[in-house]
């Protein structure tokens, strides 16, 4: 019996209308349900993130190194507890067995050895009869001697002519900072602990009081000023240097700075001279700008005389750079791998996504082929690309945008292919020119250190105390790039520039430093 509320129709037409309108219905309910679908999905995915932004491990490796580092160190003290009264138990006479030990490395050899010498008995212990000495067993220790403090007194004699009684006295040496009592060592050791080793003025301060030598804060704070003024002719030097590379890596990160009643955000930019990836000679350098905020504007002012190719994340900062007709001419753009992969390494570690799975599986077999010609030259490194890279990128930028055209646009494995695919042509440029590099990790890694030293100085003092840091950031980090002690150097640097000839500055440089030391060591 046929229901008058709702009649079934009896032509075929009238049918199929009936069936294709059911069937559009049911698609868009369904589209409705995958939509909400993906929204759930997205906002689990985006809590997931934000709690391991807050509470989680930030590196792409699974756990933190320093939290390996500190697993480790606490498994070595426990296993170090368990093992002393094994083997100083006097209730045996054998110790219990102790689980082998790697052989251990020989201590340094350039340092000054110490010969305590335990005489032994006079006699033979069994019978008194005389003793021989047949050789000796050598122990040796390691051992600190604590830091020695010395005042270095300058002596000019004044000198008195019989004759027509004029006095002579030789001109008083150049000191690295006027009117002060410092010397370079000590100006050194301060600079690098404060800048290389993340210790602010007030912990050097305690230090040295706990020594006896007080010297307050701002006494400290003025050296540290003078020394910058000093070391300027330098810091020029090494940006001239870093801008007349062919390639530089560029990046930034965030220095609260204090300010009234408040902390504001400043940056600091580094840009990275290291040409070592595609064979050449030229010396490594890192230059860095300290800026108040983000703004498009500071890029511009720092390369405003640079030409070349700029790897960098895809900031919306530096696209004037890239611009057509830009005057003194444009800059190649590169983008970094390493970004790209990171977007997805998320992906694949919070939410197991199998595409996001599949695309760091792709990007690892590049990096791999990719580590087998670090250091060749770029014709050399530009061949192999070309043969082993091509393909395996042509596949998978084929693969890319085939799954992403099945991918809703919300769908976050489909935004973090977006990253990649949107600026695919940045992404290639590797395959076309042999200096770039696969990724900016020359950049991060200069701005470690000011990472892992914003948990020690909390903040800059002000916007020109955040200027002085990237100036002798830009010293510290050139120096660790060319395998210089920075330390070392700075106390060579700021014995000898007061009265060095200006036209010679160069031969100041890290890099011309350690060839300087090179032979002073080869020569000895």
């Amino acid at each position: 019996m046929t229901d008058a509320a709702d009649p079934i129709p009896n032509e075929l037409e009238a049918l199929r209308a009936a069936l294709l309108a059911e069937r559009a219905a049911r698609q868009e309910a369904e589209a409705r349900a995958s939509g909400l679908d993906a929204m759930v999905a997205h906002l689990k995915l985006l809590i997931a993130k934000l709690r391991q932004e807050r509470f989680g491990a930030s590196a792409e490796r699974g756990a933190r190194l320093d939290q390996l580092e500190l697993q480790l160190e606490e498994l070595e003290a426990a296993a170090s507890e368990d093992r002393a009264p094994a083997v100083t138990s006097s209730n045996s006479d054998r110790p219990e067995p102790v689980h082998p030990r790697p052989a251990r490395r020989p201590l340094p050899a350039h340092l000054p050895r110490e010969r305590v010498v335990i005489p032994g008995p006079a006699a033979c212990p069994c019978c008194q009869g005389q003793l021989t000495k047949l050789g000796e067993d050598i122990t040796e220790t390691l051992e600190v001697v604590p830091r020695s403090w010395k005042v270095v007194q300058t002596v000019r004699e004044r000198l008195v002519c019989r004759a027509c009684e004029t006095i002579t006295q030789v001109p008083a040496p150049f000191h690295p900072i006027s009117r002060g009592r410092a010397g370079p060592e000590l100006l050194a050791t301060i600079l690098e602990a404060k800048f290389g080793q993340h210790l602010p003025l007030n912990r050097q301060s305690e230090t040295f009081a706990h020594e006896g030598i007080n010297l307050d804060v701002s006494t400290l704070g003025d050296w540290v000023g003078a020394c910058s003024t000093a070391l300027a002719p330098l810091i020029e030097l090494i940006r001239a240097h870093v801008l007349a590379a062919e390639r530089l890596h560029g990046d930034d990160t965030t220095v609260p700075v204090l300010a009234r009643n408040r902390t504001s955000i400043g940056r600091l930019w580094t840009y990275v001279r290291d040409d070592g990836p595609f064979g050449s000679s030229s010396p490594p350098a890192a230059m860095f700008h300290y800026t108040p905020d983000r703004t498009a504007a500071h890029p511009r002012r720092h390369l405003s005389r640079y030409t070349g190719i700029l790897q960098a994340d895809a900031y919306a900062g530096f696209n004037e750079l890239y611009r057509e007709g830009r005057a003194p001419g444009t800059i190649v753009e590169a983008a970094c791998w390493a970004h790209g992969r990171r977007k997805l390494f998320v992906l694949a570690d919070l939410a197991k996504a199998p595409l996001a799975i599949e695309a760091v599986r792709r990007i690892d077999a590049i990096f791999d082929a990719e580590r087998r010609i670090l250091g060749q030259l770029a014709e050399q490194r530009l061949a192999v690309r070309q043969e082993m890279i091509v393909p395996m990128v042509s596949e998978l930028e084929a693969w890319m945008r085939t799954e992403r055209a099945r991918l809703s646009r919300h769908n976050d494995v489909g935004r973090a292919m977006d990253y990649m695919l949107k600026r695919w042509t940045a992404f290639t440029r590797f395959l076309e020119d042999g200096r770039i590099c696969l990724t900016n990790n020359a950049a991060e890694r200069a701005l470690r250190g000011i990472a892992i030293g914003r948990k020690a100085w909390l903040f800059a003092g002000s916007d020109r105390g955040g200027e002085r840091a990237a100036a002798i950031y830009s010293l510290i980090v050139t120096a660790r790039l060319n395998n210089v002690d920075p330390r070392a150097w700075l106390g060579d640097t700021l014995r000898r520039i007061a009265d060095h000839p200006a036209q010679r500055l160069n031969e100041l440089l890290p890099w011309n430093y350690a060839h300087t030391l090179n032979a002073k060591q080869s020569a000895a």
